[in-house]
């Protein structure tokens, strides 16, 4: 582990929004962890251009979303040989500083190279981590390094298929990550070995977050994609890791491990990417290579099934590729499908995993809850405001952004869920970030 100078890391950069109103979006699916943002007054009748663009720029390559925390967005991209943390005015895009550092990886699938996750923000700290494991604590201030951890190196980790893909998260004193290492002479990549992969005991490690030592580790799981779920639960905290072989549930400042429910498709190339989502004591579950979804009902030490997809059955409840499902007012909505043809924008009722009602999109796309609605953003650009209800899809608006040269702005893969702070709506594709204005 690495370290640099100490700074004061407690005290609260300052804010730099000319816009008081609305939240802060400092981690992956937002405030909550949930894709909720608690933001309302919001322009629910767009133009049939869509919301007005405020600005766009030109971005490096990743699969990331940004984060927003006081008026400063970072970004985690790949431009060349270098890992990029850049930090700018949200509400400009006007650069305030970079962080890099030197990277060769190369996805064993072919996919591009750079960043699955995105910052994660926490008063004056911003933590990354690359796809090749590399996990940094960077100041919010001024962009220097903190400390740094090699975490592959460290935990002998198995390059996994499409790389490191499962973002921090931040409890307390304590930065919990999806690690999963093996023991020393392991292989390098997955694909050096069709034989089963075993842990060492660091599936999920919490660090300190100002020094980077590790704290706990539990379990032999190996990384997914999906970033683990905090939440409270009958007066008490838990944290919820879709890991690759299926959900674990324990306390997160103890690390004191309460199940293990298996929840992996037997294909050999398949992933758990779709993170957890809770409800009271509900946890639900879901992926897109051949189980599809499953609710449990979770207690101190233990877990029942509420219910689950049969494997045999061709239909499934929910088969989440890489987007997560939003639940509101009982229902789970989400893009059911591995591939974008036959992809289906569904609502699904929680407690029974009864299929409500599909709309076909032959396109994926990942949701954002706001203001009574939801923000859709499809794989292929298009931005779509939907009305949650049980009763049928209600769409609202639907436009592709184009620019005054009549080319799309949002390219093929946008794979990245919306991003919502303080009334602007930040969507990236393939090469741009556009912010768009939601208030009217």
């Amino acid at each position: 582990m690495h370290s640099a100078q100490e700074v004061e890391t407690e005290v609260q950069p300052p804010d730099l929004r000319t816009r008081k109103s609305g939240s802060d979006w400092a981690r992956f699916l937002g405030p909550t962890g949930d894709g909720k943002s608690p933001e309302t007054s919001l322009l629910t009748s767009w133009p049939p251009t869509g919301p007005p663009v405020v600005w766009e720029k030109e971005i490096g390559t990743s699969y990331g979303t940004p984060t927003v925390s006081q008026g400063r967005l970072f970004m985690f991209n790949r431009h060349g040989g270098s890992a990029r943390l850049t930090c700018m005015k949200s509400e400009t895009g006007d650069e305030l500083w970079r962080f890099e550092y030197p990277t060769d990886y190369e996805d064993l699938y072919g996919y591009n190279n750079g960043p699955r996750t995105c910052p994660v923000v926490d008063r004056n700290r911003v933590y990354i981590l690359g796809p090749k494991g590399m996990l940094y604590c960077i100041a919010v201030s001024d962009g220097k390094m903190l400390w740094s951890l090699d975490t592959t190196e460290k935990f002998h980790v198995v390059q996994n298929f499409f790389g490191v893909g499962s973002a921090p998260v931040v409890e307390g004193e304590l930065l919990i990550v999806q690690i999963g290492g093996s023991p020393p002479g392991r292989p390098r990549t997955l694909l050096d070995t069709r034989e089963p992969v075993q842990g060492n005991g660091s599936g999920i490690v919490a660090f300190n977050k100002s020094t980077g030592e590790v704290v706990y580790q539990i379990t032999d799981e190996l990384a997914s994609y999906t970033t683990p779920t905090l939440a409270t639960i009958n007066g008490r905290r838990w944290c919820f890791a879709f890991a690759r072989g299926g959900l674990v549930g324990f306390e997160p400042h103890t690390g004191t491990v309460d199940f293990h429910y298996p929840w992996r498709a037997k294909k050999f190339e398949s992933v758990n990417a779709s993170t957890p989502v809770v409800v009271d004591d509900l946890v639900f579950i879901s992926e897109t290579y051949g189980l599809g979804s499953s609710l449990l009902k979770v207690r101190p030490g233990g877990y029942e099934v509420v219910w689950k997809d049969s494997e045999r059955r061709r239909n499934k409840a929910m088969q989440l590729h890489w987007n997560t499902a939003i639940h509101h007012e009982g229902y789970l909505y989400g893009y059911s499908g591995r591939h974008s043809r036959g992809c289906e924008l569904r609502c699904v009722e929680l407690r029974t995993g009864k299929v409500v009602w599909t709309h076909r999109v032959h396109e994926r796309g990942s949701l954002l809850y706001a203001d009574e609605h939801f923000i859709s953003l499809g794989e292929f650009g298009t931005l779509s405001l939907i009305r949650p209800t049980p009763e049928k899809f209600d769409l609202v608006s639907k436009v592709l952004l184009i620019n005054e040269h009549g080319e799309e702005r949002i390219r093929y893969p946008a794979w990245a869920a919306p991003v919502l702070s303080n009334g602007l709506l930040y969507l990236r594709g393939k090469d741009r970030l556009v912010c768009l204005d939601l208030m009217p």
